[in-house]
């Protein structure tokens, strides 16, 4: 029997600027700390970082830099991975975001709300990401 997995989290829209100043959002320190959570990252392929997120310092490492198009980073130390892609529209940019690495659906996660299962921890990101995506990104790279 094959254990079921926890899905990825995708979320996708089209923000009404140039890919330039959306990737200057998404792929600095300041621009994330803007719409995401504190942070020291630097734009450096394989360069380690940390998110100061609700739970605690959280390490994160840089497993891919396309600028301005992609952005790969692992979060934390369930296996979390963070896929930013961005498509240049011309006057304006589609952006999509997929937090993969979940692992099976039914195992108890150290961490972000101790004693919860991927599939739990998974479903809270997955509203989280809605607000950060559609309404705190949105706000900050359509100035």
């Amino acid at each position: 029997m094959q254990v079921p997995t926890t899905p990825e989290i995708r979320k996708q829209t089209v923000f009404k600027a140039d890919i330039q100043k959306v990737w200057d959002k998404v792929a600095t320190a300041e621009g994330m700390e803007a719409w995401f959570m504190p942070n020291d990252f630097k734009q450096e392929e394989g360069g380690e970082f940390t998110i100061q997120s609700p739970f605690g310092p959280t390490p994160c490492r840089v497993l891919e830099l396309d600028p301005p198009n992609r952005l790969i980073f692992s979060w934390g130390q369930a296996g979390w991975k963070i896929v930013i892609e961005l498509k240049d529209l011309g006057e304006e940019t589609e952006f999509t975001l997929i937090h993969s690495g979940w692992g099976e659906a039914e195992e108890v996660l150290p961490g972000p709300g101790p004693g919860k299962t991927n599939e739990e921890i998974r479903d809270t990101m997955n509203n989280g990401w809605d607000a950060i995506v559609y309404e705190r990104l949105r706000e900050v790279v359509e100035v």
